[in-house]
Protein backbone atom coordinates (compact mmCIF):
# COMPACT_ATOMS: atom_id res chain seq x y z
CA UNK A 1 0.00 0.00 0.00
CA UNK A 2 2.11 3.42 -0.84
CA UNK A 3 2.39 5.89 1.39
CA UNK A 4 -0.06 8.90 2.34
CA UNK A 5 0.52 11.80 0.17
CA UNK A 6 2.69 14.79 2.62
CA UNK A 7 -0.49 16.24 3.16
CA UNK A 8 -2.70 13.05 3.67
CA UNK A 9 -0.20 12.52 6.52
CA UNK A 10 -0.59 15.98 7.64
CA UNK A 11 -4.35 16.01 7.63
CA UNK A 12 -4.31 12.37 9.43
CA UNK A 13 -1.95 13.31 12.23
CA UNK A 14 -4.41 16.51 13.23
CA UNK A 15 -7.30 13.98 13.02
CA UNK A 16 -6.13 11.80 15.92
CA UNK A 17 -6.90 12.98 18.94
CA UNK A 18 -3.63 13.32 21.48
CA UNK A 19 -4.77 15.76 24.79
CA UNK A 20 -2.56 15.98 27.61
CA UNK A 21 -4.09 17.45 30.61
CA UNK A 22 -4.02 17.88 34.33
CA UNK A 23 -7.75 17.44 34.45
CA UNK A 24 -8.85 13.29 33.59
CA UNK A 25 -11.89 14.43 31.89
CA UNK A 26 -9.76 16.00 28.94
CA UNK A 27 -7.03 13.81 28.96
CA UNK A 28 -6.43 11.47 25.98
CA UNK A 29 -4.44 8.54 25.01
CA UNK A 30 -1.90 9.07 22.00
CA UNK A 31 -1.69 5.92 20.77
CA UNK A 32 -3.48 6.49 17.32
CA UNK A 33 -0.73 8.97 16.73
CA UNK A 34 1.94 6.92 17.60
CA UNK A 35 0.55 3.96 15.12
CA UNK A 36 0.16 6.20 11.93
CA UNK A 37 4.06 7.48 12.54
CA UNK A 38 4.89 3.51 13.08
CA UNK A 39 3.02 2.63 9.79
CA UNK A 40 4.40 5.24 7.70
CA UNK A 41 7.86 5.43 9.25
CA UNK A 42 8.27 1.11 8.98
CA UNK A 43 7.03 1.56 5.48
CA UNK A 44 9.81 3.62 4.92
CA UNK A 45 12.51 0.95 6.22
CA UNK A 46 12.76 2.56 9.92
CA UNK A 47 13.06 0.33 13.24
CA UNK A 48 10.20 1.87 15.17
CA UNK A 49 10.27 0.90 18.72
CA UNK A 50 7.63 2.13 21.38
CA UNK A 51 7.80 3.15 25.16
CA UNK A 52 4.38 2.62 27.02
CA UNK A 53 5.33 5.46 29.76
CA UNK A 54 1.30 5.04 31.22
CA UNK A 55 -1.35 3.25 30.00
CA UNK A 56 -1.99 4.80 26.66
CA UNK A 57 0.71 7.09 26.66
CA UNK A 58 3.49 6.02 24.28
CA UNK A 59 6.75 7.21 23.12
CA UNK A 60 8.00 6.56 19.89
CA UNK A 61 11.93 5.78 18.76
CA UNK A 62 12.30 5.11 15.36
CA UNK A 63 15.73 4.91 13.56
CA UNK A 64 17.32 4.30 10.12
CA UNK A 65 20.97 3.29 10.11
CA UNK A 66 23.44 2.41 12.14
CA UNK A 67 26.98 3.40 14.09
CA UNK A 68 28.31 6.62 15.76
CA UNK A 69 26.66 10.16 15.84
CA UNK A 70 23.60 10.73 13.90
CA UNK A 71 20.74 13.28 14.30
CA UNK A 72 17.62 13.02 16.17
CA UNK A 73 14.63 14.65 14.99
CA UNK A 74 12.36 14.80 17.97
CA UNK A 75 8.87 16.16 19.22
CA UNK A 76 5.78 15.66 21.21
CA UNK A 77 2.54 13.90 19.65
CA UNK A 78 0.37 15.23 22.31
CA UNK A 79 -1.80 18.65 22.40
CA UNK A 80 -3.34 20.94 25.03
CA UNK A 81 -7.37 20.37 25.23
CA UNK A 82 -9.16 22.71 23.19
CA UNK A 83 -12.79 24.94 22.94
CA UNK A 84 -14.55 23.84 19.95
CA UNK A 85 -16.74 26.85 20.11
CA UNK A 86 -14.07 29.11 19.61
CA UNK A 87 -13.01 27.63 16.29
CA UNK A 88 -13.52 28.92 12.80
CA UNK A 89 -12.89 25.91 11.57
CA UNK A 90 -12.87 22.15 12.91
CA UNK A 91 -9.90 21.50 14.95
CA UNK A 92 -9.76 18.25 14.00
CA UNK A 93 -9.65 18.81 10.51
CA UNK A 94 -6.94 19.77 8.84
CA UNK A 95 -8.17 23.14 7.03
CA UNK A 96 -6.52 25.63 4.32
CA UNK A 97 -7.42 28.98 4.80
CA UNK A 98 -5.29 32.17 3.38
CA UNK A 99 -2.11 30.38 2.59
CA UNK A 100 -1.86 28.77 6.20
CA UNK A 101 -3.06 25.16 7.52
CA UNK A 102 -5.44 25.30 10.01
CA UNK A 103 -5.88 22.86 12.84
CA UNK A 104 -5.15 21.33 16.20
CA UNK A 105 -0.95 20.87 16.56
CA UNK A 106 -0.54 21.83 13.14
CA UNK A 107 1.74 24.67 14.90
CA UNK A 108 2.85 22.69 18.00
CA UNK A 109 3.32 20.00 17.03
CA UNK A 110 2.07 17.03 15.40
CA UNK A 111 2.66 18.65 11.63
CA UNK A 112 6.36 18.91 12.29
CA UNK A 113 6.62 14.75 11.90
CA UNK A 114 4.76 14.98 8.49
CA UNK A 115 7.60 17.44 7.49
CA UNK A 116 9.87 14.89 8.91
CA UNK A 117 8.81 12.46 7.24
CA UNK A 118 9.11 14.40 3.40
CA UNK A 119 12.34 15.07 4.36
CA UNK A 120 14.04 11.87 5.41
CA UNK A 121 17.37 10.19 5.07
CA UNK A 122 18.59 7.85 7.76
CA UNK A 123 18.44 9.02 10.94
CA UNK A 124 16.49 9.07 14.12
CA UNK A 125 12.68 10.33 15.12
CA UNK A 126 11.88 10.89 18.56
CA UNK A 127 7.42 11.05 19.43
CA UNK A 128 6.88 12.07 22.99
CA UNK A 129 3.95 11.76 25.60
CA UNK A 130 2.77 14.63 27.87
CA UNK A 131 4.85 17.19 26.81
CA UNK A 132 1.90 19.73 27.07
CA UNK A 133 1.51 18.27 31.16
CA UNK A 134 3.88 16.30 33.05
CA UNK A 135 6.77 15.87 30.07
CA UNK A 136 6.81 12.07 31.40
CA UNK A 137 7.88 10.78 28.21
CA UNK A 138 11.14 12.67 27.83
CA UNK A 139 11.68 12.13 31.44
CA UNK A 140 11.39 8.16 30.80
CA UNK A 141 13.27 8.57 27.98
CA UNK A 142 16.52 10.28 29.89
CA UNK A 143 15.99 7.61 32.82
CA UNK A 144 16.31 4.69 30.10
CA UNK A 145 19.46 6.14 29.75
CA UNK A 146 19.95 4.81 25.71
CA UNK A 147 22.41 6.68 23.83
CA UNK A 148 20.67 8.34 20.84
CA UNK A 149 22.39 10.70 18.33
CA UNK A 150 25.12 12.82 18.72
CA UNK A 151 22.64 16.02 17.84
CA UNK A 152 18.84 16.78 18.71
CA UNK A 153 16.69 19.39 17.21
CA UNK A 154 13.04 19.53 18.66
CA UNK A 155 10.33 20.82 15.86
CA UNK A 156 8.73 23.62 18.73
CA UNK A 157 7.58 26.48 16.17
CA UNK A 158 10.31 28.84 16.46
CA UNK A 159 9.65 30.38 13.29
CA UNK A 160 12.82 28.38 11.37
CA UNK A 161 14.86 30.62 14.46
CA UNK A 162 17.19 28.29 16.10
CA UNK A 163 16.67 28.33 19.78
CA UNK A 164 19.63 27.30 22.60
CA UNK A 165 18.23 28.48 25.55
CA UNK A 166 14.82 28.45 27.25
CA UNK A 167 12.99 29.14 30.66
CA UNK A 168 12.54 26.04 33.08
CA UNK A 169 8.48 25.43 34.03
CA UNK A 170 7.13 23.95 37.31
CA UNK A 171 3.70 23.27 37.81
CA UNK A 172 1.74 23.44 41.04
CA UNK A 173 -1.06 22.85 42.72
CA UNK A 174 -2.96 24.08 45.82
CA UNK A 175 -5.70 22.52 47.19
CA UNK A 176 -7.70 24.43 50.39
CA UNK A 177 -10.06 22.60 52.29
CA UNK A 178 -12.38 24.82 54.02
CA UNK A 179 -15.97 24.25 55.77
CA UNK A 180 -19.03 23.60 53.63
CA UNK A 181 -22.32 25.39 55.57
CA UNK A 182 -25.63 27.39 54.38
CA UNK A 183 -24.76 30.27 53.08
CA UNK A 184 -27.53 32.53 54.53
CA UNK A 185 -24.89 32.23 58.10
CA UNK A 186 -21.13 33.20 56.89
CA UNK A 187 -20.39 31.47 60.82
CA UNK A 188 -21.51 28.08 59.48
CA UNK A 189 -18.68 27.63 57.87
CA UNK A 190 -15.02 28.67 56.16
CA UNK A 191 -14.87 29.35 53.08
CA UNK A 192 -12.03 28.01 50.71
CA UNK A 193 -13.25 30.42 47.80
CA UNK A 194 -12.22 33.04 50.09
CA UNK A 195 -9.01 31.68 51.19
CA UNK A 196 -7.83 31.04 47.41
CA UNK A 197 -8.75 34.66 47.06
CA UNK A 198 -5.98 35.79 49.55
CA UNK A 199 -3.91 33.06 48.42
CA UNK A 200 -3.67 34.54 44.74
CA UNK A 201 -3.40 37.70 46.39
CA UNK A 202 -0.08 36.69 47.88
CA UNK A 203 1.65 34.95 44.50
CA UNK A 204 0.80 38.09 42.45
CA UNK A 205 2.85 39.82 45.55
CA UNK A 206 5.70 37.15 45.25
CA UNK A 207 5.55 37.27 41.40
CA UNK A 208 6.12 41.18 41.70
CA UNK A 209 8.91 40.56 43.67
CA UNK A 210 10.72 38.17 41.78
CA UNK A 211 10.00 40.20 38.50
CA UNK A 212 12.33 43.07 40.41
CA UNK A 213 14.66 40.81 41.42
CA UNK A 214 15.54 38.68 38.40
CA UNK A 215 16.47 39.84 35.18
CA UNK A 216 17.50 38.17 31.53
CA UNK A 217 17.82 40.64 29.08
CA UNK A 218 18.36 37.58 26.54
CA UNK A 219 14.81 36.30 26.56
CA UNK A 220 11.87 38.19 24.94
CA UNK A 221 10.09 38.26 28.19
CA UNK A 222 13.24 38.85 30.64
CA UNK A 223 11.83 38.23 33.88
CA UNK A 224 10.00 35.05 35.81
CA UNK A 225 6.44 34.49 34.90
CA UNK A 226 3.78 33.36 37.06
CA UNK A 227 0.06 32.17 35.57
CA UNK A 228 -2.82 31.06 37.14
CA UNK A 229 -3.77 28.35 34.64
CA UNK A 230 -7.39 26.82 36.21
CA UNK A 231 -9.08 26.93 39.30
CA UNK A 232 -11.82 24.63 40.78
CA UNK A 233 -14.17 25.47 43.61
CA UNK A 234 -17.56 24.81 45.09
CA UNK A 235 -20.82 23.43 43.95
CA UNK A 236 -23.71 25.77 44.64
CA UNK A 237 -24.51 29.73 45.04
CA UNK A 238 -25.90 28.94 48.37
CA UNK A 239 -23.16 27.02 49.74
CA UNK A 240 -20.29 28.42 51.77
CA UNK A 241 -17.47 27.16 49.39
CA UNK A 242 -15.72 24.07 51.48
CA UNK A 243 -13.57 22.98 48.86
CA UNK A 244 -10.88 24.76 46.30
CA UNK A 245 -8.25 23.95 44.24
CA UNK A 246 -5.61 26.18 41.87
CA UNK A 247 -3.26 24.83 38.90
CA UNK A 248 -0.71 27.54 38.37
CA UNK A 249 2.72 27.45 36.32
CA UNK A 250 5.62 29.43 37.44
CA UNK A 251 8.67 29.92 34.72
CA UNK A 252 11.77 30.79 36.35
CA UNK A 253 15.14 31.53 34.90
CA UNK A 254 18.31 30.37 34.72
CA UNK A 255 19.74 30.85 38.40
CA UNK A 256 16.40 30.65 40.13
CA UNK A 257 16.13 27.63 42.08
CA UNK A 258 12.75 25.33 42.17
CA UNK A 259 12.65 24.78 45.99
CA UNK A 260 13.75 27.99 47.03
CA UNK A 261 11.13 29.01 45.18
CA UNK A 262 8.60 26.98 46.55
CA UNK A 263 9.65 27.52 50.07
CA UNK A 264 8.74 31.54 49.77
CA UNK A 265 5.67 30.18 48.45
CA UNK A 266 5.16 27.56 51.83
CA UNK A 267 5.72 30.59 53.91
CA UNK A 268 2.84 32.98 52.63
CA UNK A 269 0.55 29.53 52.80
CA UNK A 270 0.77 29.27 56.37
CA UNK A 271 -0.43 32.39 57.98
CA UNK A 272 -3.80 32.60 55.57
CA UNK A 273 -4.57 28.69 56.29
CA UNK A 274 -4.45 29.84 60.30
CA UNK A 275 -6.39 33.12 59.57
CA UNK A 276 -8.97 31.23 57.24
CA UNK A 277 -8.93 28.05 59.76
CA UNK A 278 -9.17 26.04 56.51
CA UNK A 279 -6.01 23.42 55.34
CA UNK A 280 -4.00 24.47 52.56
CA UNK A 281 -1.99 21.81 50.55
CA UNK A 282 0.70 22.45 48.09
CA UNK A 283 2.81 20.50 45.64
CA UNK A 284 3.94 20.65 42.30
CA UNK A 285 1.78 18.60 39.78
CA UNK A 286 5.04 17.01 38.37
CA UNK A 287 8.77 17.42 38.54
CA UNK A 288 9.53 20.79 37.30
CA UNK A 289 11.66 20.98 34.12
CA UNK A 290 14.79 22.54 34.32
CA UNK A 291 15.94 25.98 31.92
CA UNK A 292 17.77 24.62 28.83
CA UNK A 293 21.38 26.25 27.28
CA UNK A 294 23.30 24.85 24.94
CA UNK A 295 26.93 25.76 24.40
CA UNK A 296 27.03 29.10 21.72
CA UNK A 297 30.20 27.24 20.30
CA UNK A 298 28.60 23.98 19.95
CA UNK A 299 28.63 22.23 16.54
CA UNK A 300 24.80 22.01 16.09
CA UNK A 301 24.65 25.43 17.09
CA UNK A 302 26.57 26.65 14.18
CA UNK A 303 25.69 24.18 11.74
CA UNK A 304 21.71 25.94 12.34
CA UNK A 305 23.19 29.41 12.18
CA UNK A 306 24.74 28.69 8.61
CA UNK A 307 21.99 27.09 7.32
CA UNK A 308 19.04 29.42 8.55
CA UNK A 309 21.02 32.61 8.24
CA UNK A 310 20.10 33.20 12.29
CA UNK A 311 21.96 33.70 15.45
CA UNK A 312 20.82 31.00 18.17
CA UNK A 313 19.07 32.70 20.44
CA UNK A 314 16.63 32.50 23.59
CA UNK A 315 12.32 32.01 24.42
CA UNK A 316 10.26 31.80 27.30
CA UNK A 317 8.53 28.41 26.57
CA UNK A 318 10.15 25.18 27.94
CA UNK A 319 10.75 22.25 25.36
CA UNK A 320 11.88 18.92 25.98
CA UNK A 321 15.73 19.67 25.45
CA UNK A 322 17.15 18.98 28.75
CA UNK A 323 15.99 15.45 28.69
CA UNK A 324 17.81 15.13 25.51
CA UNK A 325 20.77 16.70 26.64
CA UNK A 326 21.18 14.22 29.66
CA UNK A 327 21.23 11.56 26.88
CA UNK A 328 24.45 12.91 25.40
CA UNK A 329 22.89 15.11 22.48
CA UNK A 330 23.69 18.37 21.29
CA UNK A 331 19.98 19.93 20.97
CA UNK A 332 18.70 23.10 19.87
CA UNK A 333 14.75 23.85 19.16
CA UNK A 334 13.83 24.74 15.62
CA UNK A 335 10.66 24.39 13.93
CA UNK A 336 8.41 26.09 11.73
CA UNK A 337 5.63 27.85 12.94
CA UNK A 338 4.78 30.75 15.02
CA UNK A 339 4.44 29.96 19.08
CA UNK A 340 1.89 32.86 19.32
CA UNK A 341 -0.54 31.16 17.55
CA UNK A 342 0.09 27.99 19.65
CA UNK A 343 -2.56 26.79 22.67
CA UNK A 344 -5.79 28.94 21.08
CA UNK A 345 -8.53 28.49 18.48
CA UNK A 346 -7.37 28.85 14.98
CA UNK A 347 -4.39 27.32 15.55
CA UNK A 348 -2.54 27.52 12.02
CA UNK A 349 0.83 27.15 10.25
CA UNK A 350 1.47 28.45 7.17
CA UNK A 351 2.24 26.77 3.86
CA UNK A 352 4.99 28.85 2.61
CA UNK A 353 6.99 27.22 5.43
CA UNK A 354 6.66 23.79 4.56
CA UNK A 355 9.30 23.48 1.59
CA UNK A 356 11.90 25.92 3.44
CA UNK A 357 11.13 23.72 6.35
CA UNK A 358 11.98 20.28 4.62
CA UNK A 359 15.21 21.68 2.63
CA UNK A 360 16.53 22.87 6.17
CA UNK A 361 15.98 18.96 7.80
CA UNK A 362 17.68 17.98 4.69
CA UNK A 363 20.74 19.85 4.89
CA UNK A 364 21.08 18.71 8.58
CA UNK A 365 20.17 15.12 7.88
CA UNK A 366 23.04 15.13 5.05
CA UNK A 367 25.50 17.33 7.22
CA UNK A 368 24.59 14.55 10.81
CA UNK A 369 23.97 11.20 8.53
CA UNK A 370 25.84 11.08 5.41
CA UNK A 371 28.78 13.29 5.13
CA UNK A 372 31.63 12.34 7.34
CA UNK A 373 33.13 15.45 7.96
CA UNK A 374 32.30 18.85 7.01
CA UNK A 375 33.75 21.85 8.94
CA UNK A 376 31.82 24.43 10.32
CA UNK A 377 32.90 28.52 9.44
CA UNK A 378 33.88 30.02 12.68
CA UNK A 379 31.10 31.93 13.94
CA UNK A 380 31.26 35.16 12.25
CA UNK A 381 31.90 33.92 9.29
CA UNK A 382 30.32 32.97 6.22
CA UNK A 383 29.95 29.27 4.67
Amino acid sequence: MPLPSFKEQFAALIAAPSVSCTQAHWDQPNRAVIELLSSWLGDLGFTCETQEVAPGKFNLLASYGSGPGGLVLAGHSDTVPFDTALWQTDPLKLTEVDGRWVGLGSCDMKGFFALVIEAVQPLLILATCDEESSMSGARALAQAGRPLGRAAVIGEPTGLRPIRLHKGIMMERIDILGQSGHSSNPNLGHSALEAMQDVMQELRGLRAQWQREYNNPQFSVPQPTLNFGCIHGGDNPNRICGQCSLEFDLRPLPGMQPEALRAAIRLKLQPLAEQHQVKIDYAPLFPSVPPFEQSADSELVRVAERLTGHSATAVAFATEAPYLQQLGCETIVLGPGDIDCAHQPGEYLDTARLQPTVDLLRQLIDHYCLKTQDPVSPRGENA
